[in-house]
């Protein structure tokens, strides 16, 4: 039998006393603890709340962020045309360069011919295309021309649409949107009716969304302008058979033609041309410039509009139109102040009556100055370049993606480029891709923007934008994934 006497029970009510409090403490201890690691608290908390903000500032998903959405990621791809008229996952264009492009009002993007790659290539036929494409953001649409290449033009009747008419298979042409929605083509080098015949073409169509009307020139290849006389509207005024010209729309709907490589007044081959001419939707104008080829440029003074100036004949540059309805000019192959032939950086703006130098080097092949990411400065200017793509934000600025010419890191070289640039009217802003050369794309996953994503660098690509101001790429000659050289069939989103 167990007997508990008094000290023994003070002894065990001391130590009873002893064991709660230390329980107690350990028990908030721990659970301060706890609190500590699920609540963020104290500064350890704070530097990784810190970390946190730091990382989504600093998110892959960046603002001017490029998003493959379709195409392939390798070079000379010879597309899946599927059954006209009908819509498919699966369908793709063929890889090419120097195709012409356009969005329709529903934004629908549009896309017709080119110089495609041909698996078996033979010297006796052309690489020319007339395919035309439709493409809905998600999937592509082959809606008329032929799957093959080289094919010659269906005409029919000059003013008349038929189910049967087509252009010729051709490349670097020039096209247009009225405000009906219709397609305006014009010119390039390919076809004409017959397949054998193969030149520079000045033949005009329509596009109705559904047929071809044959508007204007000629159905058969280097035909030589026909200019009148400058400023007055005529019948019988055509430009010359051309290649690599720019155009613009105005607001009237006059379609303005500047510039190419082709024919002149006097029928001479392979010029570069320096002429403007407006289509008021019947006659053919000469507007301004030179009706023989192969001008200098009249640069004047930089900033100042003056009678005399005109930029020097070239091919491969590239044009838009702003607000108030001044076209503008940047680049392209040709000749400077001199009458020395390469590639130009110069900007200039026509105001429907007189041309102003605005940026850029009044001599050929310049390096570009760079400056730092993101930022705008006086000093900074794209490098000289053909075969660019362009185009115009909400905001009025202009954006420039890519070409052939030259960069910061190679300024005796002519390389092809993958660099995009904004000019906000005063300065210009190196925004995305690298001022080295001949760079190879980095893809990513298809369908999601990232901050390294950026296109091979490439000439002749086709481009669009859409209703929300993103720029859309496609193909090209230049460097796929893999940085191989090639023609590409990728498709691109960047969201300025």
């Amino acid at each position: 039998m167990l007997r508990f006497y008094r000290h023994d029970f003070l002894r065990l009510l001391l130590l009873s006393v002893i064991l709660i409090v230390f329980v107690t403490a350990c028990d908030n201890l721990i659970g301060n603890l706890i609190d500590s690691d699920s609540t963020g608290g104290g500064s350890g908390s704070e530097e990784e709340s810190g970390s946190e903000e730091e990382s989504e500032d600093s998110s892959p998903l960046a603002e001017t962020a490029w998003t493959w959405v379709s195409g392939s990621e390798t070079r000379n791809e010879d597309g899946s045309y599927g059954t006209m008229g009908e819509a498919h996952e699966d369908n793709v264009p063929r890889s090419r360069d120097r195709a012409v492009s356009w969005t329709d009002s529903e934004g629908n993007m549009w896309l017709f011919g080119g110089y495609g790659f041909d698996p078996i290539f033979n010297p006796d036929t052309s690489s020319t295309l007339n395919d035309l494409w439709r493409f809905d953001g998600e999937y592509w649409t082959w809606e008329s021309g032929s799957d093959e290449m080289g094919r010659s033009g269906t005409y029919g009747t000059k003013g008349e649409a038929h189910e049967d008419n087509v252009p010729g298979a051709r490349d670097t042409a020039v096209s247009w949107i009225d405000d009906e929605g219709h397609l305006w083509l014009f010119g390039g080098f390919g076809v004409s009716k017959n397949s054998w015949d193969r030149g520079r073409l000045n033949d005009l169509w329509r596009f109705d969304g559904e047929h071809w009307t044959w508007e204007s020139g000629s159905d058969t290849v280097n035909q030589a302008g026909t200019y009148g006389t400058m400023g007055e509207a005529h019948e019988d005024n055509v430009p010359g058979a051309r290649s690599g010209a720019v155009s613009w729309i105005d607001s009237e709907g006059n379609m303005w033609l500047f510039g190419g490589l082709g024919r002149d007044s006097e029928g001479e081959e392979n010029d570069y041309l320096n002429d403007l001419w407006r289509f008021d939707g019947e006659y053919w104008t000469w507007v301004s410039g030179s009706d023989t080829g192969n001008q200098a440029g009249t640069y004047g003074t930089e900033g100042d509009a003056a009678a005399g100036n005109v930029p020097g004949a070239r091919f491969g540059a590239v044009s838009w139109i702003d607000s108030e309805g001044d076209m503008w000019l940047f680049g392209g192959f040709g000749r400077d102040r001199d009458g020395n032939d390469g590639r130009l950086n110069d900007l200039w703006r026509f105001d429907g009556e007189y041309w102003t130098w605005e940026s850029g080097s009044d001599t050929v092949d310049q390096a570009g100055t760079y400056g730092t990411k993101g930022e705008a400065h006086e000093d900074n200017v794209p490098g000289a370049r053909s075969g660019a793509v362009s185009w115009i934000d909400e905001e009025e600025q202009l954006w420039l993606f890519g070409g052939r010419g030259t960069a910061e890191s190679s300024p005796t070289a002519i390389v092809r480029l993958n660099d995009v640039w904004r000019f906000d009217g005063n300065h210009w802003t190196w925004i995305s891709g690298s001022e080295t050369w001949n760079e190879a794309g980095t893809y990513g996953t298809k369908g999601e923007s990232h901050a390294d994503n950026v296109p091979g660098a490439r000439e002749g690509a086709a481009s669009w934008i859409d209703s929300e101001g993103n720029m859309w790429l496609f193909g090209g000659d230049g460097r796929d994934g893999q940085g191989n050289s090639g023609r590409l069939n990728d498709v691109w989103r960047f969201a300025p």
